[in-house]
C-alpha cells in the first residue's frame, strides 16, 4: 500500500465560498467510464457551479459557450445526463443528483452512437443543399 503524504503543505485544498464534490464511487462504481466526453464535461460543469444542493441555472447559451459545445452537442449530453439520472432538469434549473446504485448504460455502443451522428450530420447537410 502506498503510504500518502502531503506535497505540498502550503498549497493545501479547501472549501472557500462555493461548494462541490464529486462522491468517490463516481469512479469506483463506473459512472465515470459510463460517460462520453461530452457529458463528462457538462457533468463536471454542473457540479462546479451548483450550489450544496446540486442546483445551478446557467442558460444553455452561457453553458454552450463556455464549454464550446454546440448546441447540438448540449443538448445530446444533457439528455444523456437525464436519461442516466445523474441530473435533472425543468427547462430553467439543473439539479445535479444523488447517485443512482449503478451506472445507467443508455447507448447500445459508440459504433451505433456514431452510425446515428453521421445520419444525422447528411441529413443537414442534405437540407441545407436544397
Amino acid at each position: 500500500m502506498i503510504k500518502k503524504r502531503i506535497l505540498n503543505s502550503e498549497r493545501i485544498r479547501r472549501i472557500d465560498g462555493g461548494f462541490s464534490f464529486i462522491p468517490h464511487r463516481f469512479l469506483t462504481d463506473g459512472f465515470l467510464a459510463s460517460l462520453n466526453q461530452e457529458e463528462l464535461l457538462l457533468y463536471l460543469f454542473l457540479v462546479l457551479v451548483s450550489d450544496r444542493h446540486g442546483l445551478s441555472f446557467y442558460s444553455y447559451d452561457a453553458i454552450c459557450s463556455l464549454l464550446r459545445f454546440s448546441l447540438d452537442g448540449y443538448i445530446e449530453a444533457r439528455d444523456e445526463l437525464i436519461e442516466k439520472d445523474l441530473i435533472a432538469f425543468n427547462g430553467t434549473i439543473f439539479q445535479v443528483l444523488d447517485l443512482p446504485q449503478l451506472p445507467i448504460q443508455t447507448r447500445v455502443s459508440d459504433e451505433g452512437a456514431d452510425i446515428g451522428r453521421l445520419i444525422r450530420q447528411s441529413l443537414r447537410g442534405a437540407k441545407g443543399g436544397r
